[in-house]
């Protein structure tokens, strides 16, 4: 789909995450600038999560409360997908809540084959092409 700008983004991440459930993997790529975040602030949106969603680049992980907990990470410091397993997040990748990745990429094979992938192309101007793809559509 396409998107002429950020609020659009924000309203495609907030669709998506109103069909998610608990233990989803969202994976996104796209280069920088190009709305990885603010397709996260859609989905927190669509989650009931109150605090203001922003880039986890130099933490790498936030999480957020809301109707089901999110986790937000931001691999673009990352060098390779061993230092992904490191950060030990198995348990929230297989928990109750959505795992959001950005810079997925840089995982490697580490996501689980239930990962849905978000890729985000940059449009003229502010627009933007949006591609997901869920593990069934995948395979097929």
């Amino acid at each position: 789909m396409i998107t002429a700008n950020a609020g659009e983004t924000r309203k495609v991440g907030r669709t998506l995450g109103d069909s998610l459930k608990p233990g989803d993997v969202l994976a996104i790529t796209g280069p920088l600038g190009a709305g990885k975040t603010v397709f996260a602030q859609g989905v927190a949106e669509s989650l009931d999560i109150r605090e203001a969603v922003t880039s986890p680049t130099y933490t790498i992980i936030s999480e957020y409360e809301g109707r089901m907990p999110l986790y937000h990470m931001d691999l673009y410091r990352l060098g390779t997908p061993d230092e992904f397993t490191w950060l030990g997040v198995e348990e929230m990748l297989n928990g109750n809540g959505i795992s959001l990745i950005e810079w997925s990429e840089k995982a490697g094979e580490e996501l689980p084959e239930r990962t849905i992938s978000v890729r985000i192309e940059i449009e003229a101007d502010d627009g933007r092409i949006i591609t997901i793809i869920r593990p069934e559509e995948a395979a097929a």
